[in-house]
């Protein structure tokens, strides 16, 4: 088990295989993929794809999103972290920001906890000079997570017939706010 980022509740780390169970439970439910495109998985070899192809990122890019796991339970909370996004923006490519957690953890500031420890990691760690994330407008939760971490609103874009909000956050200006 490969941890990358630590903080006081939680550890983020490499998805591994056997956090099918946790990414179905994740994934399946429909009111994680409420904002999402509404297309929850609907078998647990749906979920093993999906660990596939962000195992597949981490060689690729370098970088894939994180397994959340409690501390004290050791429980598969979600993901979260940092991505090399090369879909959602035509024109370009960016460091993407974001979190995906399980419905009954919603609401206890995992989001944010994960997203500050993930800008620190990349800005630290990996030396990105930018990371930008993307949420659909009416997504108010992960829009209002985006800003408190501190990015920046720069315009909306349409995506898959969705309107999103696109942030950014430079090092320069995070590293003025430490």
């Amino acid at each position: 088990m490969k941890i990358h980022i630590e903080t006081d509740r939680f550890f983020l780390r490499e998805l591994e295989t056997y956090d099918d169970q946790g990414m179905f439970e994740l994934d399946s439910d429909p009111d994680v993929h409420e904002f999402l495109g509404k297309r929850p998985i609907k078998t647990i070899e749906e979920a093993q794809k999906v660990i596939t192809t962000i195992r597949a990122q981490y060689i690729d890019n370098g970088i894939g999103r994180l397994a959340v796991i409690d501390k004290k339970t050791h429980d598969f909370i979600g993901w979260s972290g940092l991505k090399y996004e090369k879909e959602l923006r035509k024109e370009f490519h960016y460091y993407d920001i974001g979190y995906r957690l399980i419905k009954k953890y919603w609401g206890n500031g995992i989001a944010t906890e994960t997203a500050i420890a993930s800008l620190k990691y990349g800005f630290e760690k990996l030396n990105l000079e930018e990371i930008s994330a993307a949420a659909e407008i009416e997504h108010i939760a992960s829009n209002t997570v985006l800003k408190k971490v501190g990015l920046q609103f720069v315009e909306t874009f349409e995506y898959d017939n969705e309107i999103l909000n696109f942030y950014t956050l430079k090092k320069s200006d995070w590293l003025k706010s430490q």
